[in-house]
C-alpha cells in the first residue's frame, strides 16, 4: 500500500475513535457528562478532556508543532488527575471546543509530515524516546480506542446507552427482556465456573 493511503487509513481510524469518543456525551446533561460512575472517578467529559491533551501532547510537542494553548490541569503543581475531570467553571462547550481544536492541530501535523517522519516523546524515557509519525499515530489511535471503550461502559452505567455510534450499534438487536436474560445467562454461566474453582 503506498504511504499516502496507509497514512489516509491510520487517519480515518483515528476519527473514527474521536467521534465515538464524542458520541458518548450526546444527549446526557451537566451531571451525567460529569458523573464518576467508578471508584477512580471515571467520567465522561473527563476522558474528553484527557484525550484532548494528550492528542495534543503527541501530535504537537512530539514533532516540535506545540499546540498554542496551555494546559493548566499538566502544570507540575496542578492536582493529581486534573486532566481526568472538568471543574465546574470548564464547560462541556469549552472541552468539547478544545477537542475540536486539537484535532484541527493534529489533522494539520499528520498533513504535514510523512509517516516516517522522526519526533521525540519528551516524556518517555530515553531509550525510547525517539519515535515516527507512524508509531505515534498507533498509539495515539490506541489511546482513544481505549478511552473510547471506557466511555461505552460509563455511558451504558450512567443511562443504559450502549453502542459504537449513530446508526451502528454494533451489538445483537434484543430488546430489553432479551438483554436481561442475556446477562442472567453470563451470570449464571459465572457462578457456575465459580463453583467449580
Amino acid at each position: 500500500m503506498p504511504e499516502p493511503e496507509h497514512k489516509a487509513v491510520l487517519h480515518r481510524y483515528l476519527r473514527l475513535a474521536r467521534e465515538a469518543l464524542l458520541w458518548k456525551l450526546e444527549g446526557l446533561g451537566e451531571y451525567d457528562v460529569r458523573r464518576p460512575m467508578t471508584r477512580s472517578g471515571t467520567n465522561l467529559l473527563g476522558l474528553v478532556k484527557h484525550v484532548a491533551s494528550v492528542e495534543a501532547g503527541y501530535l504537537g510537542d512530539t514533532f516540535g508543532r506545540p499546540f498554542p494553548e496551555r494546559f493548566p490541569w499538566l502544570d507540575d503543581d496542578a492536582e493529581p488527575n486534573a486532566d481526568m475531570w472538568a471543574t465546574p467553571a470548564e464547560s462541556r462547550e469549552d472541552v468539547i471546543g478544545l477537542y475540536h481544536r486539537v484535532w484541527a492541530h493534529s489533522d494539520a501535523t499528520i498533513d504535514a509530515l510523512p509517516l516516517d517522519a522522526p519526533g521525540a516523546v519528551p516524556w518517555w524515557p530515553e531509550e525510547r524516546r525517539d519515535v515516527t509519525l507512524h508509531l505515534v499515530l498507533v498509539h495515539i489511535t490506541t489511546e482513544t480506542c481505549r478511552h473510547a471503550g471506557h466511555a461505552d461502559v460509563v455511558r451504558e452505567l450512567v443511562d443504559g446507552a450502549i453502542g459504537y455510534r449513530a446508526g451502528n450499534a454494533n451489538l445483537p438487536d434484543g430488546d430489553e427482556r432479551w438483554w436481561e436474560e442475556y446477562r442472567e445467562r453470563v451470570e449464571a454461566a459465572a457462578r457456575t465456573a465459580a463453583g467449580r474453582a
